[in-house]
């Protein structure tokens, strides 16, 4: 059967340059000065050709287009270790900006080798019309030899010698200024610093900074480890790190940081608790680190916008070659920085028993981690003022609160017995909420943890409720009835919104606190009060902590998992998480054991526990008529009052519910026969 004739026979294959020519009806070169964007071409035959082009489905080569234009649209970008998620997002924004002008980006990885570096940026040079080079690691005369042969170039984090081409980076100086600002606003002067690549020119400036803050602060002895740019090297120099008996690190990276809390995580050192960590780029996975990592920010895409802004120009000619751009980093403050430890004094049979223990973690002799750790010099805390404090003289001592940053810390003279923080760093998971932390004996002893491995969302001494109206400020899971622990949105947030100290009746600390629900608005307001009492004659010091949760935005119900179908899980409310210890045994008016306290109504709970061979005791009082008990022992060492041990509780609008409690610290362990005597004492107060 005979058919009609479509136009010009193509060969088998994909389409040539001949057959849109044949046609179109015009030469080759006609065909190429088109596809090429030439102007030189009559309109209607540059729509003839660009018809037939289409459809015959004809693409160009890119290698004669190349060969044509004597350029090839692509620009390559060379870095030392694609696999570090900082050049990752260099390259993201490299690409996003070169993409709208038609431009594509080849990348070389160099491995992080010194002597290939040059090489490699030369043969890449060679398959496109411009560079990036990211943070090279070549020695100056290499690269003043390299950049007049593979321009036109633009550096990141590196200046080029003799101004040869222009270059993007970020003020690491400023940057480490600020990071140690921030170490030693938390009392930290033993620091360490994590180096990077011997030639890396970031590397030098971030030592450049901290040689500017030792300037600014002489107090600090600061110890550099060579160490290297990747989660490995992080992970091999931890037992370095401790040898130095550092109480801060600041890590030549997030990678070297990640490594650094995996292998601390193993060992059983706590961050922040035994000591703090920072990190430097603020990459993506830095916020869901556990705990979340103190980062310096970088402006990782922007950099690679940035620079391909400034190549574009020199490619046009509309640049200067000795631009220099530099970004300023942002401090990111998390969870892994925290206080620094506090001293323990050296005695007989106590965890600190020589010189060399007064300055930092170790790492356990067993599996059972003491928490009990050592300290800062008690004349730098003393250097730091006490302007705005208030102060209870008593026999034997001197209680004060002092503003220090955004914490008011309560101290004995010798000890920082409580420190009280916003929580503005706290996960959203974990209900941030304003809390005590670390509470410590007048020895020194640790009587709160925060954040530890067992749960996350535990928070030194706080009000933690699971569940008002809904909204979680218990932290992590929700309970589900005939569904179990479920991991719900519904976290909110108390949020310290006016702080006071005074002097009447003793050293107090007031504060207002707006609760806000998962989704940001205001469930009811808090007033609370915290009082330090010293008992000379105890040997001890207690703590009071009264709330009034006021139902100032409708009517409020308050429940726990407890009255939500799960047996003797009726917590909430204020809670106390102690730190872990070698032995925690329960006392309470009903009797000994975690059995005879858990749900009773006794006037008083107290917690025993030892590390090492020293003992602690944490005495816990109610005023007035008793509400349950929840307490953990063999689990974890945690206690309160429980406000919805078995019914939820409601609060009508326009009320308000008191939360009262008082903590007793001795250095020692009571018998079972001194806790109603105890109790009594310190209710007193």
């Amino acid at each position: 059967m005979a058919t009609a004739d479509a136009g010009p026979r193509r060969r088998s294959g994909a389409a040539t340059i001949g057959d849109v020519a044949d046609a179109a009806g015009v030469s080759r070169a006609t065909v190429s000065r088109v596809m090429n964007g030439r102007a030189t071409v009559a309109a209607d035959i540059a729509q003839r050709v660009e018809a037939a082009a289409t459809r015959l489905r004809y693409r160009p080569s890119n290698v004669a287009r190349s060969l044509s234009l004597g350029r090839t649209n692509t620009i390559a970008l060379v870095v030392p270790d694609l696999g570090n998620p900082m050049f990752q997002q260099i390259l993201r924004g490299v690409t996003s900006a070169a993409a709208p002008e038609g431009y594509r980006v080849l990348v070389a990885d160099t491995g992080e080798s010194t002597d290939d570096e040059a090489e490699i940026a030369l043969e890449a040079r060679q398959r496109c019309d411009a560079l990036v080079l990211v943070s090279p690691r070549m020695p100056d005369d290499v690269l003043a030899e390299l950049l007049p042969q593979v321009g036109p170039a633009v550096l990141v984090n590196r200046t080029a010698p003799q101004g040869q081409a222009p270059s993007v980076s970020v003020d690491y100086v400023r940057g480490m200024r600020a990071v140690v600002d921030h170490l030693v606003s938390l009392g930290h002067t033993r620091l360490v610093y994590l180096s990077g690549p011997a030639r890396s020119a970031s590397n030098s400036w971030r030592l450049a900074g901290l040689t500017e803050a030792r300037l600014v602060h002489p107090e600090i002895d600061l110890t550099i480890l060579e160490c290297g740019p990747t989660v490995g090297d992080g992970y091999a120099v931890v037992e370095e790190v401790l040898a130095t008996r550092a109480t801060a690190v600041v890590a030549f990276n997030d990678l070297v940081a990640f490594g650094l809390l995996s292998r601390l995580n193993e060992t059983g050192v706590a961050v922040p608790d035994d000591i703090s960590i920072v990190g430097c780029d603020d990459i993506e996975l830095a916020r869901y680190a556990t705990p979340s990592l103190t980062t310096l920010a970088i402006p990782q895409a922007e950099l690679g916008r940035h620079a391909w802004h400034r190549l574009q120009d020199v490619i046009t000619g509309a640049a200067t070659a000795a631009e220099i751009t530099r970004f300023e980093p942002r401090l990111e403050v998390r969870a892994s920085t925290g206080p620094v430890p506090a001293r323990l004094p050296a005695s007989e049979g106590s965890l600190v028993d020589s010189p060399k223990a007064d300055a930092g973690p170790t790492v356990p002799a067993s599996t059972t981690r003491s928490t009990e750790d050592a300290t800062a010099d008690p004349a730098a805390r003393a250097a730091a003022g006490t302007a705005g404090s208030t102060t209870d003289h008593a026999p034997g001592g001197t209680l004060t609160w002092r503003l220090d940053g955004q914490a008011v810390v309560l101290d004995s003279g010798d000890v920082a017995l409580a420190r009280y923080t916003t929580g503005q760093g706290v996960p959203a998971v974990h209900a941030p909420r304003p809390h005590l932390h670390p509470v410590r004996t007048l020895a020194g002893a640790l009587m709160t943890e925060t954040s530890p491995v067992d749960h996350r969302h535990h928070y030194g001494f706080s009000v933690a409720i699971p569940d008002v109206n809904g909204t979680s400020f218990w932290g992590g899971r929700t309970f589900v009835r005939d569904v179990g622990p479920t991991l719900l949105a519904n976290h909110g947030q108390q949020v310290s919104t006016a702080t006071a100290l005074a002097e009447t009746p003793g050293p107090t600390l007031d504060d207002t606190v707006a609760w806000l629900d998962q989704h940001g608005d205001p469930l009811l307001t808090e007033r609370r009060t915290l009082r330090g009492s010293l008992l000379a004659d105890l040997d001890g010091w207690a703590l009071r902590w009264t709330s009034d949760l006021v139902a100032d935005h409708g009517d409020l119900t308050i429940t726990s998992p407890g009255a939500a179908g799960r047996p003797g899980a009726g917590y909430g409310g204020l809670f106390w998480r102690l730190s872990t210890a070698d032995e925690t045994h329960v006392l309470s008016h009903d009797g000994e054991g975690e059995r005879a306290a858990h749900g009773s109504r006794s006037p008083w709970l107290a917690l025993t526990q030892r590390r090492g061979d020293r003992w602690t005791t944490l005495l816990l009082a109610q005023p007035g008529d008793p509400a349950p008990w929840f307490v953990r022992a063999a689990t974890f060492p945690g206690a309160g009052p429980a406000l919805a041990w078995d019914t939820a509780l409601r609060v009508e609008s326009g009320r308000s519910l008191r939360l009262d409690l008082v903590g007793l610290m001795l250095d020692r362990r009571i018998l079972p026969d001194e806790g109603d005597e105890l109790a009594e004492r310190v209710l007193a107060v």
